[in-house]
């Protein structure tokens, strides 16, 4: 993992925790530091991410690598503005944390995170024209590979494995984020939308239940 904030107390607090459950744990104290170490090591699992930092802010940092990775991305910031909770969710930040916060349920998050990543399960699930390969975290519809963040593919993966079941959004909340995810609708409505889009016309699969949820149809 890779922590990377300009407090040099907010990083050892973040690390002290990560080690105490066996992580190695990498810091970079700005964003130009960060995008430098990530390239160079190639194998972090994970990046907390502080936005507000010199010479790189967190927004930018995550601009540069998704641009070549899909590596979890957990943002801090010590707002807890809408629009940047929105703005980094557009980014394709998988969790968004806000100051002061729990180390633990940091930990808890992160954990969470890595156990969907690394899972060894390799299922391929075909259904409506849309082909999704939990191992190769791949997703193709209607033959074409469509490029889709972390959280979009559990949210995906999650609605498929319970088609035709309404779904409430604080369900979705607690299956997809997990059960300590302190967020609102606003979370699963964003991904909803960038989902629904980067799906074409099976978008449509995901039908809107007005004042509850959603739920996930393949209608022919």
């Amino acid at each position: 993992m890779m922590v990377v904030d300009d407090e040099s107390r907010m990083r050892k607090l973040v690390k002290d925790f990560l080690q105490h459950k066996n992580y190695e744990v990498l810091e970079a104290e700005n964003g130009e530091e960060a995008v430098d170490l990530f390239f160079q090591e190639k194998n972090i699992a994970l990046i907390i991410l502080d936005v507000m930092m010199p010479k790189m802010d967190g927004w930018q940092v995550c601009r540069e690598i998704r641009q070549y990775s899909k590596v979890p991305i957990i943002m801090l910031t010590a707002k807890s503005d809408e629009r940047d909770e929105l703005q980094g969710f557009e980014l394709g930040v998988d969790e968004y944390i806000s100051k002061p916060f729990s180390p633990k349920i940091l930990v808890a998050r992160a954990e969470a995170i890595l156990r969907r990543t690394n899972g060894d399960v390799e299922e391929v699930v075909e259904v409506g024209g849309i082909r999704l390969d939990k191992g190769a975290h791949q997703v193709i519809i209607d033959g074409k590979s469509v490029e889709l963040s972390f959280k979009e593919f559990e949210l995906l993966s999650y609605f498929i494995a319970n088609q035709g079941v309404a779904l409430s959004r604080e369900r979705i909340l607690n299956n997809v984020w997990n059960y300590d995810y302190f967020g609102d609708a606003r979370t699963i409505d964003t991904h909803v939308k960038k989902l629904r889009s980067k799906m074409g016309e099976k978008g449509e699969y995901i039908k809107t239940i007005w004042g509850m949820g959603y739920k996930f149809e393949v209608t022919i």
